[in-house]
């Protein structure tokens, strides 16, 4: 039977919370399931304000529309990231300037930052991939020191810290996705803001709500509500958080079995790994392993490897659909992509670049057994042994 690259996990309870959000007659968002969800994250990890969004990239946007950018603001994002990281502030009017990666792993190079800031620079996005926090001391120091803005993209990083600060309450702003290559689904697709500063509480709410005020109406703090400010429909149908409260409510097995699968992963292969400091003229052999600093939590969204060039991670993923495991390749850097190529400066990003040509993504689902991790992993150490 073929292994696919992911598979979203059902808890057996989501139809049952979504025929009732039918049954209570309140199907268009704001109702009892978002807000149980939205008080789930607010009470486990401390966030000030939680609002539910259709997607990640709806509540990008919606840190994007609450740092008030003007036209020609910049905004640091790292290259290596999906599209709406740099889209939301793109929107906006904003100048992005993109970073490169660590080169220990893809996350935003903090030691590089300081130097990508100009008088315009107004908001740090640092993208905590793989659910692996960025280095948020020097980040937040150098936002400090600049009066910056930061909003974490959180996106991958439920149930993640640093430092034993959970991922999603550092920055001022964050974002994260419950699409169904998560950890947890909305249903397919969903997202969370959060606000951490209380200087957005109130605008993050009437943005949620069209631009109206209809939240503070509803609460009884004004006698009517009308449009006072910009807006969209950014809130979730409530059967879609009736299906996340699902899943949040069995969080704590699922991060579980994921860990206990990336565990299975780094033991079957770490024979092959080589140091991902390794100089690049000795990153010949060896395969990288994915890395966690000290400073960050493991929270098993991904298990990912990084080979020496292009051709060998091709080879790679080639003989795993040969054998029906379906691995693929991650982001293309965007400083690269066809609709930003003549708009970037022309610096060099190396890292970026090279975690494009040779990182691949494994199969990490909840469903995913053990004995299948031990397969994959046989797949590839009979591949990699003759080839490397």
């Amino acid at each position: 039977m073929a292994i696919p690259f992911n598979k979203p996990h059902l808890t057996g309870k989501e139809v049952h919370y979504m025929y009732q959000a039918v049954f209570n007659g309140k199907l268009s968002g704001n109702g009892e399931y978002t807000k149980r969800c939205q008080a789930f994250f607010e009470q486990r990890y401390g966030f000030r304000k939680c609002l539910l969004t259709t997607s990640g990239t709806d509540a990008l946007e919606m840190c994007a529309m609450l740092c008030d950018l003007k036209q020609g603001d910049e905004v640091i994002v790292p290259s290596y990231t999906f599209v709406s990281t740099a889209l939301a502030f793109l929107r906006e009017g904003a100048k992005v300037v993109f970073a490169d990666s660590m080169k220990r792993n893809p996350n935003l190079d903090a030691e590089t930052l300081e130097s990508l800031i100009t008088p315009r620079t107004k908001v740090i996005v640092p993208v905590h991939y793989a659910g692996v926090a960025c280095d948020m001391d020097a980040i937040m120091t150098v936002a400090q020191k600049h009066n910056l803005l930061v909003v974490e993209d959180a996106a991958q990083a439920i149930d993640s810290y640093y430092k034993g600060k959970p991922l999603g309450s550092i920055g001022h702003l964050s974002a994260f996705s419950f699409h169904e290559t998560k950890n947890i689904t909305a249903g397919g697709e969903g997202g969370l803001l959060v606000v951490n500063d209380e200087r957005f509480v109130r605008r993050g709410e009437i943005l949620w709500e069209k631009g109206t005020n209809r939240a503070e109406f509803f609460r009884g703090e004004v006698n009517k509500y009308g449009w006072v400010d910009m807006g969209s429909s950014f809130l979730p149908a409530e059967i879609n958080a009736a299906f996340l409260w699902a899943q949040l409510e069995n969080l704590d097995e699922i991060q579980s079995k994921r860990k206990a699968l990336w565990n299975c992963y780094y033991e079957n292969l770490s024979p092959l790994f080589e140091s991902p400091l390794a100089p690049s003229g000795e990153r010949e052999r060896g395969i990288g392993a994915p890395d966690i600093p000290d400073y960050a939590s493991n929270n098993a969204h991904m298990f990912y490897l990084t080979f020496p060039s292009l051709d060998k991670r091709t080879a790679l993923i080639k003989h795993l659909k040969e054998n029906d495991v379906m691995a693929v390749f991650h982001y293309l850097s965007l400083h690269s992509s066809a609709y930003y190529a003549d708009k970037h400066d022309g610096r060099e990003l190396p890292n970026c670049d090279r975690y494009a040509d040779t990182l691949v993504r494994l199969p990490m689902y909840y469903d995913l057994s053990l004995e299948e991790v031990e397969h994959i992993c046989t797949l590839i150490k009979e591949h990699i042994s003759p080839c490397l």
